[in-house]
């Protein structure tokens, strides 16, 4: 492992997600979440010549770990348009071995204090995986009624106290607008109470996130799509960090639908696009947290394409 892919993300469960994948030394592969290229590296080390890897990400920070890999392609862009970008370069769908996902944030955009991801900084509200596009955290505070601040940090970070810290915000940016981390922790201080105030900052900045990038749609979007162009047997490994992500990769693991909701053919066998490999899911080992202790939430999911 390099120092520069140190510097930007460790690798989350990298031997059992690769496992997971059963990389075939010819296939074509995709890492939807490239970041420090951990993942990507591990594939390459294990595709002979003919194999292809192409690696997702829309942060052009990440596009300083590309590797000096013929087979390696770099796609600068959201993994929501999986399947144009595949088509886009020749790669028709059921033309995939296996489409792997590491959903959390890279350590380096929680240590940067510039990009607003972490409430450890006073830095800028901004929380955009891309820079070149999009609302920031702070447009979103500044702008959103009352009622759809509510709904954000309750969807996207389960809150209880949800409207009464929507109502917070809008008092709070009536005398001035929020910019920085710390103006987001003042105005939720009220909420936090000493022993749970990082366990509650860090639900409040998730579901800021999310909203900012669009996680959850977008992720859905990838998901249907990685059906598509996955081939019969091809491998579907993903790795999520929080109960919302999971839930949904669960529900369409074993359903084929985010909801969960079962169908049955005409015999009463359950209809589902995929056959789930590891029905237990798999989590780091402690030597693993204790290496890495942003790993302790991960929870690795893996199924193939019937």
């Amino acid at each position: 492992m390099s120092e520069k892919e140190i510097d930007y993300h460790i690798p989350v469960l990298l031997q059992e997600s690769l496992a997971g994948l059963a990389i075939q030394p010819s296939g074509v592969y995709v890492d939807v979440t490239f970041g420090g290229g951990g993942h990507s590296r591990g594939i390459l080390e294990r595709l002979g010549p003919e194999g292809k890897l192409f690696g997702f990400d829309q942060d052009a920070d990440a596009e300083k770990n590309i590797p000096e890999d013929s087979r390696f392609t770099f796609v600068r862009g959201n993994f929501r348009f999986l399947q144009n970008y595949l088509h886009y370069y020749g790669i028709k769908d059921d033309g995939i071995e296996g489409v792997l996902a590491d959903l959390g944030v890279s350590s380096h955009h929680f240590d940067d204090r510039e990009r607003g991801f972490s409430f450890r900084f006073d830095g800028s509200l901004n929380m955009r995986m891309n820079n070149r596009a999009g609302k920031t955290a702070a447009d979103i505070l500044n702008t959103y009624t009352e009622t759809a601040l509510a709904d954000v940090f309750y969807l996207y970070g389960e809150l209880k106290s949800a409207r009464k810290l929507a109502s917070a915000v809008v008092s709070a940016r009536n005398a001035s607008s929020f910019t920085t981390s710390n103006d987001l922790i003042e105005a939720a201080k009220p909420f936090t109470g000493k022993e749970k105030e990082k366990k509650f900052l860090a639900q409040v900045f998730q579901a800021l996130r999310i909203e900012v990038n669009d996680e959850m749609r977008a992720l859905r979007e990838m998901l249907q799509q990685a059906l598509q162009v996955l081939k019969p047997g091809g491998r579907l490994v993903v790795i999520t960090y929080h109960s919302l992500e999971d839930r949904l990769v669960k529900n369409f693991i074993k359903t084929g639908n985010f909801e969960g909701k079962s169908e049955q053919d005409f015999y009463g066998n359950f209809l589902t696009p995929f056959r789930s490999i590891n029905n237990k899911v798999i989590i780091p080992a402690d030597e693993e947290i204790e290496r890495n202790p942003r790993s302790r939430s991960a929870k690795l999911r893996i199924a193939e394409k019937k």
